[in-house]
């Protein structure tokens, strides 16, 4: 009786690891596919799932791969194939994040009224495709002028010492150069090495450039010539100099310091220009201490009669309050007096001591010198603020 229950059991244990094996091997295809996910079969055409007659759960749960080039994608480029929708998918940087929320349409599909990524809001009709442009080509220098070409008649004036070129223009408007004897009125007009320029009737010669620095003394006047003026900057080079240069600037008659002297028109037009802003320091004395309010408010800035002006820098003379030393770049007359007579100040003394990376070291007030070759190429170059 024992040993027949005991046979049922081990009969019915046996039956069932027999049924549970069939069950797997009935239940799969099997093959290659066998024991694999169903996603995995679809995408390789193999087995499907227990009791159904289709894949249309595995199709629905998985989106099979697509040979290349065929599709709704194909030919698309990649912008035109990413989505704005809500339920885009992977890491998106924030140029993309920007236009999630627009809806995606189709090419002229609907007017186009979102936002765009720049500019105002456009209809599509409106919207304009991009210009062919041209391959780049890096810049060229124009070409030198030949020597049968000659050069414009402002720039020869100019290099004679007389004058910058805007007012070589201004004279030859005016009537005041002729050319072989002929007055001209017309700017752009070229001269040649054989023709005879003069101005106010006086031949003008080519001149070699000259560039003269000089620690201005007081009391002289930054001119040419002035019939009112009882000593002039220009005394104090006149006999030591040969070429005829003039002044780069102006300087009152009372402040001292550095001044650039040349014939060279286009290098003055360069540092006197407003719109190339040359760095100017001073050194200034008051009749008393400058206060730190008055300080701040000249670095934001004042309103003067001929408009805005503010102090690029400002900083005491050691510890006396009463010496500043100021910083500017403009070129305006008597700026900085009246920058500080704005606050109630009177300059006592102004003396700059630095112009276009120029100073003067070693040059004692009314004392002068010629400009070393490095720093004639630094000055054309415009390596100094």
């Amino acid at each position: 009786m024992r040993n027949n229950t005991t046979n049922k059991r081990a009969g019915a244990r046996g039956t069932g690891r027999t049924g549970a094996a069939d069950r797997r091997g009935s239940g799969f295809a099997k093959g290659t596919g066998a024991g694999r996910p169903a996603s995995r079969r679809y995408s390789a055409g193999e087995g499907s799932v227990k009791g159904s007659t289709d894949d249309s759960s595995a199709k629905r749960n998985f989106r099979g791969s697509k040979p290349f080039g065929k599709g709704e994608g194909a030919g698309r480029s990649f912008r035109e194939e990413k989505s704005f929708g809500k339920n885009t998918r992977g890491k998106k940087n924030f140029a993309e994040e920007r236009f999630q929320e627009r809806d995606s349409r189709s090419f002229a599909e609907k007017e186009y009224t979102g936002k765009r990524a720049y500019g105002m809001v456009k209809n599509f009709e409106e919207r304009k495709g991009y210009k062919n442009v041209q391959a780049y080509t890096p810049a060229q220098r124009a070409p030198k002028a030949k020597a049968d070409e000659g050069v414009r008649l402002n720039k020869y004036i100019a290099n004679s010492g007389i004058c910058s070129r805007r007012e070589a223009d201004d004279f030859i408007t005016a009537g005041l150069v002729s050319v072989n004897g002929v007055t001209i009125t017309e700017l752009g007009t070229r001269v040649y090495p054989n023709d005879e320029v003069r101005f106010n009737n006086e031949r003008i010669k080519g001149e070699s450039k000259v560039y003269i620095v000089m620690n201005k003394p007081k009391d002289f006047v930054t001119t040419m010539s002035d019939p009112h003026a009882e000593r002039t900057v220009m005394q104090l080079v006149e006999g030591k100099c040969s070429a005829r240069v003039y002044p780069v600037g102006r300087l009152d008659k009372a402040t001292t310091g550095v001044l650039l002297l040349t014939n060279d028109g286009e290098l003055a037009d360069k540092l006197t220009h407003p719109s190339f802003e040359k760095k100017k320091i001073y050194h200034v004395f008051l009749d008393k201490n400058f206060k730190g309010t008055d300080m701040k408010s000249l670095l934001d800035g004042v309103k003067l009669e001929d408009g805005f002006i503010q102090a690029d820098a400002l900083s005491y003379i050691d510890e006396d309050r009463a010496q500043v030393g100021v910083e500017i770049h403009s070129g305006r007359n008597r700026i900085v007096r009246r920058m500080f007579e704005h606050f109630g100040y009177k300059v006592k003394k102004l003396d700059r001591v630095y112009f276009a990376g120029l100073t003067k070291k070693n040059l004692r007030r009314g004392q002068w010198r010629f400009l070393t070759e490095q720093e004639i190429a630094m000055l054309k170059m415009g390596s100094f603020e």
